[in-house]
């Protein structure tokens, strides 16, 4: 089993389970059924379980071809002897697919009792990670892909809880995974791989711009993260205040801001995995702190 969870993330992928859960808290104000949150827990692992792995099995050709002279130490999220196991033949292609279509097909049944819009949604962000792998070659604008992909699962978490959701606040909540998602997650994790990139003459930021241009994006949708971060009360049916804006904002300075500008001033492959690491802890620090909020209240 190790070898088809290394396929799908897990341990990443576990940590991206907080974001949906952060969303549809705040939206709710709330804790829903226990069957809701189950349920939900089991679509949102089964969507990410199927979507990290669909990435490898389109990419799995140019994995191999980037990877020929051996596969970089990683973060420590993703870190592990087994990363890529289709590109180490340590997997065998028809077992990917088999484990892909399983999960795939999980979060669509899961999906459709928890609310049958967000089979469309899901359906969307295979699409969209099947582009985001195509275009690997083709242009470094594919990171808007990248975060439109990761948006979908926060989307998803509030027609969970509201099968009619107000459509500026439903952007604001995308806008903000959006920038999270280049600044601290794509564009760090493109700059950790920039040897493996450059063999099959990949279009990344960090590639077509250089580190000292890609260092100022990751600062600029960092810190539009950190403001949109502050605005995201009012979507809560919470009387949230100072106090929690002033701790969102303090979660999104430490993990999000500080290391930025580190890896700004070093331009060090280190400091971008560090950065990385760092930015995969910010969902569940939000989650944590709107819990609280909620168990207060």
């Amino acid at each position: 089993m190790k070898k088809f969870f290394a396929l799908s993330r897990t341990t990443h992928g576990v940590l991206d389970l907080a974001l949906p859960g952060f969303v549809a808290l705040l939206w709710l104000g709330s804790f829903p059924s226990w069957q809701t949150i189950l349920l939900s827990i089991f679509a949102a692992f089964a969507g990410y379980t199927a979507i990290y792995a669909l990435n490898d099995l389109v990419g799995v050709a140019v994995d191999k071809e980037k990877f020929a002279g051996g596969i970089n130490a990683g973060y420590s999220v993703e870190a592990s002897d087994l990363r890529y196991p289709l590109a180490q033949n340590a997997l065998s292609y028809t077992s990917g697919v088999a484990w892909f279509v399983f999960w795939f097909g999980a979060a669509l049944i899961s999906s459709y009792f928890l609310n049958p819009k967000i089979i469309f949604i899901l359906i969307a962000a295979a699409l969209l990670e099947v582009l985001y792998c195509l275009l690997l070659k083709v242009t470094y604008l594919r990171t808007f892909v990248s975060g439109l992909v990761k948006s979908s699962g926060p989307i998803a978490a509030v027609f969970v809880v509201d099968p009619n959701p107000a459509m500026p606040l439903l952007l604001l909540i995308l806008l903000w995974v959006f920038v999270w998602e280049i600044g601290g997650q794509n564009t760090p994790a493109d700059w950790n791989d920039t040897v493996e990139d450059k063999r099959v003459h990949a279009k990344t930021i960090p590639l077509q711009f250089g580190t000292q241009k890609a260092g100022l994006v990751v600062l600029f949708t960092l810190g539009l993260t950190v403001i949109f971060s502050a605005f995201l009360p009012t979507v809560s049916p919470l009387v949230l205040g100072f106090p929690y804006v002033l701790a969102s904002v303090a979660i999104g300075f430490f993990l999000l801001l500080v290391p930025a500008y580190r890896l700004y001033k070093t331009q060090a492959g280190r400091s971008a995995a560090a950065l990385f690491d760092k930015a995969s802890y910010y969902p569940l620090a939000q989650l944590s702190l709107i819990a609280i909020f909620v168990l207060l209240q």
